[in-house]
């Protein structure tokens, strides 16, 4: 099976908050100090419009998967933007799909001229912090930025090279 991967369009909002809110509450990750609770879950494609952001939606034959972004979040070194709202329905997980967003995810970044990619997630997410691991992200001990996300706890970086 083959994605296409695609930048957000207003259309997008409703069915991408339902995957992101649907997906933590699968984890028992709806708390919070997190994604379920931000107003801007609702609106992600008004979110990255904003200069040095930008948001993908995965889908398949027209069917919207989920999606992830990048996104310069405020007290960040220079150079580094965060990987946020990375989401995928639950239908489309183990497949390899989370992965190619990821990856294209990061190529943008490096293409945008971030050096560092910064991300926060939760131990309730742990198939993803495998994954993280494995595109070379590194464990902090605290977060970076003011994301406003107090209940995200396991906080990662990858130098991009």
């Amino acid at each position: 099976m083959q994605i296409t991967i695609r930048p957000i369009e207003q259309r997008d909002n409703a069915e991408l908050a339902n995957i992101i809110r649907k997906s933590l509450a699968e984890f028992g990750a709806n708390k919070p100090g997190t994604v379920f609770y931000d107003e801007t879950t609702d609106h992600l494609y008004e979110l990255f419009r904003s200069p040095g952001s930008a948001y993908f939606i995965a889908e398949e034959n027209g069917q919207l998967l989920g999606g992830g972004g990048i996104y310069p979040t405020e007290g960040l070194p220079e150079n580094c933007c965060e990987l946020v709202k990375m989401y995928l329905h639950h239908s489309a997980r183990g497949k390899g799909f989370g992965k190619d967003l990821i990856a294209y995810c990061l190529e943008v970044a490096r293409d945008m001229g971030y050096t560092q990619v910064y991300l926060e997630t939760m131990p309730e997410l742990r198939k993803a912090v495998s994954v993280y691991e494995k595109f070379g992200f590194k464990f902090l001990q605290g977060p970076l930025g003011k994301s406003g996300h107090f209940g995200c706890d396991v906080w990662m970086l990858k130098a991009l090279v």
